[in-house]
């Protein structure tokens, strides 16, 4: 899994000084015409990004804690109530993400 994410982030870093470059390359009188298509493009992939990669990791969050408490309560039940808080806490991440994304579309 942390293959794919360092690969996922590869190809984000190599793509992203083409799409600038090319966007520079473009003539002045049609890239006044596209600045709004391009800024609204851009908008969309950050918040795709933003909720995609927030949810990512929260589900690998809540794997790695489900499966410690999973493992913490066959040997102690009375440990299943103080598991509860941190497996919400991971989820939270995922609720971050979609408010970060909320925020760029309304807002920009």
């Amino acid at each position: 899994m942390k293959r794919v994410i360092i690969l996922l982030v590869l190809v984000l870093a190599s793509t992203s000084p083409i799409l600038l470059f090319a966007q520079e390359a473009k003539s002045a009188s049609a890239a006044t015409a596209e600045v709004a298509g391009d800024s609204a493009a851009w908008k969309y992939i950050a918040a795709a990004l933003a909720v995609g990669l927030s949810c990512i990791a929260g589900g690998i969050a809540v794997g790695q804690i489900g499966a410690a408490a999973m493992g913490a309560m066959s040997e102690n039940p009375e440990l299943s109530g103080k598991a509860l808080p941190y497996a919400g806490l991971a989820e939270g991440i995922c609720l971050w993400g979609f408010l970060v994304a909320l925020l760029i579309l309304v807002l920009n």
